[in-house]
């Protein structure tokens, strides 16, 4: 497990799957805008589900995020279509909505690229979000990565046509900042 004095990566757990699914699958506004693929329903404990228990995978990383404070489950975060070639990958999370703006997402970005530059040994991350997700593209920029493009309407999103953004991060420019107090274990 990684973890900060604010919030834990783990694995995926069983129990997490129904909560993930109902506030963050089920909200399909939301999910429409998180994922590039259309919504469409899902019964509970599907295997097509985005947050079924699957065994580890190369070309993927997939956490839940624990707030540590309250013990309770925040979010997912990820790595996903992990190149062990290129050594790059994509990061991508996604937080409750009553954990929302409290800082969280900024401090999983940071704990997402101490994983992937310092335990996987990547080159690159980058993130894919819409030009209006403020608040990633925030939490991003707040861990030391640079927009790098816009991909004109290139989502279709719940009804719409929706500007794209694309940011990245190189290991070289990577400032590890876990805050105050990281206690992430460290070799």
């Amino acid at each position: 497990m990684l973890q900060t004095s604010r919030i834990a990566l783990r694995a995926r757990h069983d129990s997490d799957v129904p909560v993930l699914q109902r506030e963050l699958h089920d909200d399909v506004p939301t999910r429409s805008r998180a994922d590039s693929r259309p919504w469409r329903p899902l019964s509970p404990g599907a295997a097509e589900s985005p947050y079924a228990v699957t065994p580890p995978a190369d070309d993927a990383a997939l956490f839940s995020v624990v707030e540590l404070s309250s013990g309770e489950l925040a979010g997912e975060a990820l790595l996903w279509g992990i190149d062990t070639h290129n050594r790059l990958a994509h990061l991508g999370l996604a937080l409750r909505p009553a954990f929302r703006g409290r800082g969280l997402a900024g401090e999983t970005v940071r704990l997402l690229c101490h994983y992937g530059f310092t335990v996987r040994g990547l080159h690159r991350l980058q993130v894919d979000t819409l030009a209006d997700n403020r608040p990633m593209i925030a939490a991003a920029e707040s861990a030391g990565f640079a927009l790098e493009g816009r991909l004109r309407r290139s989502a279709w999103v719940y009804g719409e046509f929706l500007d794209e953004v694309v940011l990245g991060l190189l290991a070289d420019d990577w400032t590890e900042d876990l805050g105050p107090n990281p206690t992430t274990a460290r070799p």
